[in-house]
């Protein structure tokens, strides 16, 4: 595409971008800064990377209005680079393709109830279930297995060894990578005589519209009622989801968060890597929970919060600048620590040398 269209393709979106350079120039594909070529265009949205502008090979970049740039560049300046490069990325390059296959009987296994929608691709090695329903133009990868009474919605894509037990339901447009279990028993035990008795994991799990979910992840069946996953969310790699719990709309999940069972998380709520939640607790909507962080107390609406156990983000500041002023003050306590000693043996040599009284 030219970078007339790339600016075309901004505008249909509702940006307002302001191209500098030449119209006709022709954009083969996105790259980075500092792996492009001629004829790549790339972007910089983090001030960090600024210096890169100095010696990229890109035809095009993408960057804020203030950001300077040397002359030698076409430049697209927009107010989000970040959201823009999105865009050119999707014209460019599209998404992943799935390609069709025929199906083959002999290693795929389709129980006589299942209902497949139409235009869906079942790939060999798949195993669906009885009673279960897929919906139109579904993408079904090698070694998944779909349990009894499944509902899958439209246009579902479902990578390699994903497992699916009985009961779930995916709403329309759900990915999920490979290897992702969906609702397996929760950890369901009472203690009785001494003995933990399984207690049987009776719901489901229920994963909305528009989902997507990494690899190796796990979302427990909720042991009565569902587990659900709101509209529009999205997990990285490795999230573990304990049963009952509720995860709102357009959520983000960075690798290697762990939240416990019964837990409500509201919508938009941003969580970063390897962050804990215990259960029983409520996650307000649009909170944001710093990496590592240790949740153990609900976090109100809106409210940033780091550490373990977590806390609001600005006492965490101040911990921090305290902890790193502890060398300083320990020692400033050494010192007053002698001074304090040599007070005192003065005094006492003082009291030692006064006359006494007859």
């Amino acid at each position: 595409m030219t970078l007339a269209e790339l600016c075309d393709a901004l505008r249909a979106v509702g940006m307002k971008p302001e191209p500098r350079g030449d119209p006709a120039r022709v954009i083969r594909r996105v790259a980075t800064l500092e792996d492009a070529v001629e004829g790549d265009i790339s972007f910089l949205s983090n001030p960090k990377y600024e210096r890169l502008l100095q010696t990229t090979r890109a035809s095009a970049v993408v960057l804020r209005p203030d950001v300077e740039a040397p002359p030698r560049l076409d430049l697209i300046r927009v107010e989000d680079p970040y959201a823009a490069i999105t865009i050119l990325i999707v014209r460019l390059h599209g998404y992943r393709q799935h390609r069709r296959v025929p199906p083959d009987p002999a290693v795929t296994h389709v129980h006589p109830t299942a209902r497949v929608g139409e235009n869906a691709t079942i790939h060999p090695g798949v195993v669906i279930d009885e009673d279960v329903t897929i919906g139109r133009d579904a993408v079904i990868y090698p070694g998944c297995y779909i349990g009894p009474r499944c509902r899958i919605g439209d246009r579902v894509l479902l990578y390699p060894n994903v497992v699916l037990y009985e009961d779930t339901v995916l709403g329309d447009r759900v990915t999920i990578h490979a290897n992702t279990v969906i609702g397996e028993d929760g950890l369901g035990y009472a203690p009785v005589d001494g003995r933990w008795l399984k207690i049987p994991q009776i719901g489901h799990v229920v994963i909305e519209d528009d989902v997507e979910i990494g690899a190796g992840c796990t979302i427990d069946r909720a042991t009565l009622g569902r587990t659900r996953i709101g509209r529009g969310t999205k997990f990285s790699n490795l999230i573990a989801i304990g049963h009952g719990t509720q995860v709102g709309e357009h959520c983000l999940f960075v690798a290697q968060v762990g939240i416990a069972g019964s837990v409500t998380v509201g919508n938009h709520v941003t969580m970063a890597g390897q962050v804990g939640v215990v259960g029983h607790i409520r996650v307000g909507d649009g909170a944001k929970i710093g990496a590592k962080a240790g949740v153990t107390n609900s976090v109100p609406d809106g409210e940033t919060v780091l550490g373990a156990p977590a806390i609001p983000i600005r006492e965490m500041k101040r911990q921090v600048v305290h902890i790193a002023r502890l060398p300083e003050l320990h020692d400033r306590v050494k010192q007053l620590e002698r001074e304090l000693a040599e007070l005192r043996a003065r005094l006492a040599a003082q009291a030692g040398a006064a006359p006494t009284r007859e």
